[in-house]
């Protein structure tokens, strides 16, 4: 299934980079149709207007082949000299648009200076000139709507900023429209001759929606390139992360973009005393969190977090916390832990599981190094005695024999009856080494020859305290001990009853 997941995926993406190209590949070629024919139309005019939408198309073209190329170069997968992908290729290509912008708006304000000073400059077949314009309009509108439709969708940074820059193309095409509508005007009722210059005078709202559009597209670039994180998205990543269970503190957040992509590093304080597994789980929930947060600025953007987790001690960790926690730290296993309150100073006994090849002093050194710690981490502690466990590793092999004995487990339900309550006791089994040869066991001397293991299920009240069951349990075993010496392990199963 996981197979099938991912060759959906692939194929996904491979379907978004082929319309991505396509629609990058499409604006390509409107911008060489507008160009050639504002161009055209601009010199056959003398209209400056035009002329400067003709260096504007130029620039779009060159625009559109770097969003083309970088669209191309930007969805190359994440290699060994770019472990962090391609995407800033398209930060790049938007700032060289930009650039290439305000390097053309400054001829245009010159040229357009230049006229309205010395007067220079007809507009002749203003009947075409409304034509281009209509034309330029109608290609820029149809084209800034595929690409934004696309961006969206796909979440591609420069691919929305080719359509944010054709969607201003309509702006600035109605201002030429105006200026030429009032040279028009001018022409033929005879108006003053300062009107004729209204083209010049459209060349320059030109240019300031070109200098407008192209700051702002070079400051977002460069914040890009710069890696200057997204206020906003700092702000919610901080308040998602901090809300998240069992982290302490956020220690830090940081964000940078490429592209189409937020990258996010997160550092938080969590309670030292977590499993590998909860600290794991801790983790994946962060992410979680983060990536949501991300996508609420930015829903579209691809998000890669990486998550660290610092472990600390807690305000809420209790004396058993740390104590199994040291334990963990020294390489055993405290449990039974128990605490007395003698005077006002803690006492605690537990016991602690040591590896089985230890001898007794390598066991003994490393309780007593837990015994200190314990001591130096709490000062409420006065006292620590530690009992010391080697856990059997290997499966031993066991024969039930139940059934054999009938009559010894009917009197252990009875005794634990006697203190859990009538009907509370069941499911008794027994379990004794297997024999070293087959039928030994069969001449039923195995009531009083050889250990018995015993496993017994007992039923309680639901709402019963699990310290009151506990109490009960150890209870029921010394007194089936007591009667049934043998007995080399006991293990009580409690649960509610209905269960």
């Amino acid at each position: 299934m996981s197979g099938m997941v991912t060759s959906r995926e692939a194929q996904a993406a491979q379907a978004a980079l082929r319309e991505k190209r396509l629609v990058a590949l499409a604006s390509v070629g409107a911008a060489i149709g507008l160009t050639s024919l504002k161009l055209s139309v601009g010199l056959f005019t003398g209209s400056l207007g035009i002329l400067a939408e003709a260096a504007h198309s130029g620039l779009d073209l060159v625009a559109a082949l770097l969003t083309f190329f970088a669209v191309r170069y930007a969805d190359r997968p994440a290699d060994a000299s770019h472990p962090y992908g391609h995407e800033k290729a398209e930060n790049l290509s938007a700032f060289l648009e930009a650039c290439l912008l305000l390097i053309t708006a400054g001829w245009i304000i010159f040229e357009a200076l230049r006229r309205l000073i010395l007067h220079e400059g007809q507009v002749d077949n203003i009947g075409w000139a409304f034509l281009v314009m209509a034309v330029s309009i109608a290609v820029d509108f149809t084209r800034s709507r595929a690409l934004l439709r696309t961006a969206r969708r796909l979440g591609s940074q420069a691919l929305e900023a080719d359509a944010l820059h054709f969607s201003t193309d309509i702006w600035s095409s109605s201002v030429v429209i105006a200026g030429l509508f009032i040279v028009f005007l001018a022409q033929q009722l005879h108006l003053p001759d300062w009107l004729k210059q209204a083209d010049a005078l459209a060349a320059l709202g030109v240019t300031g929606i070109v200098i407008w559009v192209s700051l702002r597209l070079a400051r977002d670039t460069i914040d890009a390139l710069l890696d200057r994180a997204p206020e906003v998205v700092l702000e919610r990543l901080q308040t998602a992360v901090a809300g998240v269970e069992d982290v302490v503190e956020v220690r830090r957040t940081r964000v940078r973009r490429a592209g189409n992509k937020m990258f996010a590093d997160v550092v938080v304080e969590a309670p030292r005393t977590l499993s590998f597994e909860q600290t794991h789980d801790l983790s994946e929930r962060i992410e979680g969190v983060a990536t949501a947060a991300i996508h609420e600025s930015f829903p579209q953007s691809g998000t890669d977090v990486v998550v660290h987790v610092e472990p600390m001690r807690a305000p809420g960790e209790t004396v058993q916390d740390r104590i199994h926690y040291l334990a963990e730290l020294h390489g055993v296993h405290a449990h039974d832990i128990r605490l007395r309150d003698v005077g006002g100073r803690l006492e605690a006994d537990f016991d602690v599981e040591v590896r089985p090849e230890m001898n007794l002093r390598e066991a003994h050194e490393t309780a007593t190094r837990l015994e200190e710690d314990i001591l130096q981490s709490d000062r409420r502690v006065s006292r620590v005695t530690t009992h010391l466990e080697a856990p059997a590793e290997q499966i031993e092999p066991r024969d039930e024999v139940t059934n054999e004995h009938t009559a010894m487990v009917r009197r252990m339900l009875a005794i634990a009856d006697r203190i859990a309550g009538k009907g509370s006791a069941h499911d008794a089994r027994l379990y004794q080494p297997c024999a070293p040869q087959s039928g030994a066991a069969a001449n039923g001397a195995t009531d009083q020859a050889g250990e018995l293991d015993l496993v017994l299920h007992l039923t309680f009240d639901p709402d019963a305290p699990i310290s009151q069951v506990h109490i009960w349990a150890e209870e029921i075993e010394r007194a089936l001990r007591l009667e049934y010496p043998q007995l080399a392990s006991v293990v009580i199963h409690t649960e509610p009853i209905g269960e």
